[in-house]
């Protein structure tokens, strides 16, 4: 990826509510698609790492209501 646009997910609903992410001089950075001023930067070896652990499902416990 190796875009200035923002990309979110093809799960992603219709409407304004998901995460986007793009990459942007050698970083990659997420936000909120409803709350765009708020960005989130981070490496792309650190994203990786993130993205192996959420399909790994280490994060599943976060999607549910307790």
């Amino acid at each position: 990826m190796n875009s200035t646009d923002w990309q979110k997910s093809s799960f992603s609903e219709a409407n304004n509510n998901c995460v986007e992410v793009r990459a942007l001089e050698g970083m990659v950075e997420l936000r909120e698609s409803d709350e765009g001023d708020v960005i989130v930067h981070t490496t792309r070896p650190t994203f990786a790492s993130f993205l192996q652990a959420a399909k790994a499902g280490e994060f599943d416990h976060l999607t549910t209501t307790p």
